[in-house]
């Protein structure tokens, strides 16, 4: 092409001379050389926007997809569609991990006295330390399986309470219980969530309850909606770490599930729930007074 010779020959010879000999106007020269920096310029934006895609993909767990990785170059300043973000993603072969179907077992046959469902699948108060609900799920290892107990305050999805052991014993959920109302300090009139299960209705776990003055709620039998986002969180789990990995003892299987939750879920995570942000950050806007919370739904 014309233009590309007097191009790669500008430095030896004048511009318009070459254009004279090669019968070509300067002006159309000079069009073809504005529109290929802008082409130039155009690749070098794409190729950067990707690399920070890249980037985001691998420091949340290659969990996100399109749309979180859409909101975090949002909050870097880049502003690009979910469409544009997916298909840059797709011709990378960035893939989000699929989720899982996640069955969970209640042993809820006992003689426990149960309590009424005060929750009612409201899962979105408007202020911490109203809400707790709190489940078990079970991480199998070399060693055999290992359970872990949580307790999430609903307002920002924070795990504030967890345990785990090799044995599901009443021991295990009340030690997560106390841990949350250890580092949370809650007020009187919480109302605190789970199943019907034997480890929620044991004595002790009623009792440790009654004496923080928390309001006791339970979900109806078989059905695991009630308690829904505690579910959310185990599925979460499951997808991004546990089916992920082979644990060899239930040591190691705690340690991650540790790291998990403490450097990642609690502190990076975003959830679509709170708008995108972490559970770290949604109580540190709403300490600032910096959030617009309306009714039920604080998404």
């Amino acid at each position: 092409m014309k233009f590309h010779f007097i191009y790669k020959q500008r430095k030896e010879f004048r511009i318009v001379k070459m254009c004279q000999v090669l019968k070509v106007s300067k002006s159309g020269y000079y069009k073809w050389l504005n529109n290929r920096d802008i082409g130039s310029t155009q690749a070098e934006k794409k190729k950067k926007v990707m690399s920070k895609i890249r980037r985001l993909f691998f420091e949340n767990r290659k969990v996100y997809g399109s749309p979180r990785i859409t909101r975090e170059l949002h909050k870097e300043g880049v502003k690009l569609t979910e469409k544009t973000v997916g298909r840059y993603m797709r011709e990378m072969n960035l893939r989000a991990i699929p989720k899982q179907k996640f069955v969970v077992t209640t042993d809820s046959k006992h003689n426990h006295p149960i309590y009424p469902n005060l929750l009612q699948r409201q899962f979105n108060p408007d202020r911490p330390n109203t809400v707790w609900t709190t489940d078990i799920t079970y991480i199998w290892t070399s060693q055999g399986w290992l359970y872990l107990a949580v307790v999430i305050d609903l307002f920002s999805r924070k795990i504030v309470g967890w345990s785990t052991e090799k044995t599901m014993t009443k021991e295990l959920p009340l030690r997560a219980l106390n841990m949350a109302i250890r580092t949370r300090k809650p007020p009187k009139g919480l109302i605190h969530h789970s199943d019907r299960g034997s480890q929620y209705t044991s004595k002790d776990y009623i009792a440790r309850l009654v004496e923080c003055k928390m309001q006791i709620s339970m979900s109806r039998k078989g059905n695991c909606y009630d308690n829904a986002c505690t579910e959310s969180f185990f599925a979460s789990l499951k997808k991004e770490l546990v089916y992920r990995h082979k644990y060899t003892s239930r040591e190691k299987a705690s340690k991650e599930i540790w790291k998990y939750i403490m450097s990642f879920y609690n502190v990076r995570r975003s959830h679509s729930t709170i708008g995108y942000v972490s559970p770290k950050e949604y109580e540190k806007m709403y300490r600032e007074g910096a959030l617009q919370i309306q009714g039920d739904n604080a998404a």
